[in-house]
Formats: C-alpha cells, sequence, structure tokens
C-alpha cells in the first residue's frame, strides 16, 4: 500500500508531512517542490525525538562533535547511567528512539544538515564545540551554516544545560545569548576554569562545581591527544556532570577512552615513522586541531580530496610552520598546492592517496609522524571519509609487511 517512486526530482502533493534527508540540500530543485507539496517539512533528527520518550543530550560543532559524543556516551556509562549514541554516529536517530525508553539516555551527534530541519527538538543538554566554515556549498553560507548549528539551543528551557567552548571565536559569542533566555550554560575553557565551568589549571582539567573546584585528571593520563581532544574532554566531562554522572565514574572514562576511528587513529609504526589515520578531518580547521598533537615532531602532512567550498590560505601558513612536508592529492590537490606555493611553502604534489602516502614516506626520517588529515570530503576518490581512512589503514598494513 506504500507509493515507492525512486530517482525522481518531483513529487506530487499535498502532503502532511515531508520527511527529508540530510542529502538534499535546502536550495535544491526537489527541496522547493517538497516546501510546496507538504504541510510540514523536518529530518530524521526531528521524526526520532517526537518519537522518543528518552532523555537526549546533543552535540554539535564543526570539530570534535564524534570524538565528544563517544566520549559522552563513555563517562555515562563508566558512572552507571545508561546511555547510547545515535544520530550522525552509529545507528540512525530513529533506530535508536524507538529502541530504547526513558531509562536510557540517547548522545546525539547532530550536524547543522540535521539541525537545520528541526522544530521540538529540545536536548536536556546541548554541546557547542566549535564553528568555523564548512559544507558552505550546502547551506550557501557562512550566516546560514551558523544559524542551523544554533538550533541546538532553540527549545531549551531555563531547566536545561547548555555546554559551550568559548575559547573558540565563532561559538563563545552564543554563551551570553543562550544564558540570556534563562538556560544553565557552562563555559569550557583551556585558558582558565571560569566560575561554574570546565578548565585546565596547568595540565589538570578540572571542574568548577557547586562545592568548588574538582581536580579530573591530568591531560597526559588521556589516551586522546592534542588541545583539541583537552577541550573535547572538558566539554564532555561537563555535560556528562550536568546529567548527573559521578565525578569518579567520569574521572575513570577518561582515563579508559580508547581514540575513535579515523580520527587521529594511530594506525602502525613502519621503519620508526608513526602513522595516523584523522581521515575524518574534512574541513581546514580540523586539520590545524589535529597539528597540536604533535607539537614536538616532524610531521608530513597528507592533504587533499573534493573542496567542500572551503579556501586553504589559512591552513597554508599554519601547516607551513608546522609541518616537515606537506604532501598533496585528490580532486583539489592543485588547489591546495597553489595555496601552499602562495606563502612560500613547496609541496610535494600527487594525484592519489596511494602516491601521496609512498611520497610521505620517502620523506619521513625515523621519530617522524605520516600524518593523513585531509581537510576535503573524500567523494572524488572513496565512497566517504571511513572508506578513505580505511583503505589509508590497509596501505599502511602493507608497507609494514614490506618492512619486516
Amino acid at each position: 500500500g506504500i507509493d515507492v517512486r525512486l530517482g525522481v526530482s518531483e513529487v506530487d502533493g499535498p502532503f502532511a508531512l515531508a520527511v527529508v534527508s540530510p542529502g538534499v540540500p535546502p536550495h535544491s530543485p526537489l527541496m522547493r517542490v517538497v516546501r510546496e507539496a507538504a504541510s510540514e517539512v523536518i529530518g530524521e533528527l526531528e521524526l526520532a525525538f517526537r518519537h522518543s520518550d528518552s532523555p537526549w543530550l546533543a552535540i554539535t560543532g564543526t570539530n570534535g562533535k564524534t570524538t565528544t559524543t563517544s566520549l559522552l556516551v563513555h563517562l555515562l556509562n563508566s558512572s552507571g547511567v545508561a546511555a547510547e549514541t545515535a544520530g550522525n554516529i552509529g545507528r540512525p536517530a530513529i533506530q535508536v528512539a524507538e529502541a530504547t525508553g526513558n531509562a536510557t539516555a540517547i548522545v546525539a551527534e547532530v550536524s547543522s544538515f540535521q539541525l537545520s530541519l528541526t522544530e521540538s527538538f529540545h536536548p536536556r543538554v546541548s554541546v557547542l564545540l566549535n564553528i568555523t566554515p564548512d559544507h558552505i556549498d550546502w547551506h550557501g553560507s557562512m550566516e546560514a551554516y551558523v544559524a542551523d548549528k544554533t538550533r541546538v539551543f532553540m527549545c531549551q528551557s531555563p531547566d536545561d544545560v547548555a555546554v559551550i567552548d568559548v575559547d573558540d571565536p565563532g561559538s563563545a559569542p552564543f554563551a551570553e545569548d543562550v544564558e540570556a533566555r534563562g538556560v544553565r550554560v557552562i563555559r569550557v575553557s583551556r585558558g582558565s576554569v571560569l566560575p561554574g565551568g570546565a578548565g585546565l589549571d596547568g595540565d589538570m582539567l578540572v571542574l568548577d562545581s557547586q562545592k568548588g573546584p574538582v581536580i579530573l585528571v591530568d591531560r597526559h593520563e588521556m589516551r586522546i591527544c592534542g588541545d583539541h581532544n583537552v577541550s573535547n574532554a572538558l566539554a564532555a566531562a561537563a555535560a556528562a556532570s550536568a546529567f548527573g554522572a559521578d565525578i569518579d565514574g567520569i574521572r575513570d572514562g577518561l582515563r579508559t577512552f580508547e581514540p575513535i576511528e579515523h580520527r587521529l587513529e594511530p594506525v602502525g609504526e613502519v621503519d620508526g615513522v608513526e602513522y595516523f589515520n584523522d581521515s575524518k578531518a574534512t574541513n581546514p580547521d580540523a586539520v590545524l586541531k589535529a597539528l597540536t598533537a604533535f607539537p614536538d615532531r616532524g610531521v608530513i602532512l597528507l592533504v587533499g580530496g573534493r573542496n567542500k567550498g572551503n579556501e586553504f590560505g589559512g591552513l597554508a601558513r599554519e601547516a607551513c610552520s608546522r609541518c616537515k612536508t606537506i604532501v598533496t592529492f585528490g580532486e583539489c590537490g592543485g588547489e591546495i598546492a597553489h595555496a601552499l606555493r602562495a606563502v612560500g611553502c613547496v609541496p610535494v604534489e600527487t594525484r592519489t592517496l596511494a602516491e601521496a602516502l609512498s611520497r610521505g614516506r620517502d620523506s619521513a626520517d625515523v621519530g617522524d609522524v605520516v600524518l593523513l588529515s585531509p581537510a576535503c570530503a573524500s567523494f572524488d576518490e572513496f565512497h566517504d571519509y571511513a572508506d578513505r581512512g580505511r583503505v589509508f589503514k590497509r596501505m599502511v598494513e602493507r608497507l609494514a609487511g614490506e618492512a619486516s
């Protein structure tokens, strides 16, 4: 009894409700037809929320969402709080919503695509990590991208909590805006421990609770590295505490959480050179964050793929000062190489990831790091960033086999 149509660019209305995939851009001809044909247009995240009895926590930001979402679930579980991931990570939100009841929290990684089609989505705890240019090709403008990101706060009330990283210039202004609406805001900063916030005191991660500062762990006790992961850990700890996790569980979770696949994932050592898979770094800011993980190492950076509407001047300047060698590849490898030459850096230009890895290996000495952190989407050569990362890992495994 269901009318199924595939490969069409138009639909005939009227419909009471349209549930639209994030794969349909907001300014596309199909979306314009859908908006005319349907009384209400929402996304799958909104549909899942409407059909759920669970409390929700939501994490958004340009970078760090997947790590923070996974870590937050780990911290909650370590504290005895039942929680599952959903949204832009793991199972679709609607599947998790159907399978869980009000005793299990749903921790959703939510993208700007998903948030753009929400109306009543209401997380008990929201997290905004950062906002830097990304997906401009989908949203049409940076202003539209920011507006959709911050919809995560739209339905929150004074009974809710918003965790906001105030070190990031894109997310920091929203702390006062959200607080002015009566929502409790927990400010995250590596620079200091702000009142009621989460921060870094020397190398110690600290939560400022109602009873005073609570020391969590030394940053070097964690298995995830880099300044950005300190920020992610502080945000996850703040969100977990706000939801009711106990401090001992948070401490244990911070110490035991493992790096996730495709996010600064160690994948092997060959002839004294370490290889890292950061394939999920699909914009320039993500790459800059990844480079902070190796302040005293020679880094051979593999960068390239398909551009999503970003410019590479800022990345070129920073990468030139931080990297021993930069190898470009993929559809926009030439564009990145041009940006590098404009700031006085001479890149190694290749066509494919396989060629980039080969040239990267040739450039590396004992103690160096070969880092796949592409700053671009993967669709020129691979199915998605996960496919790209797994292919890279297989290539490194072959190198290790050849070297042994």
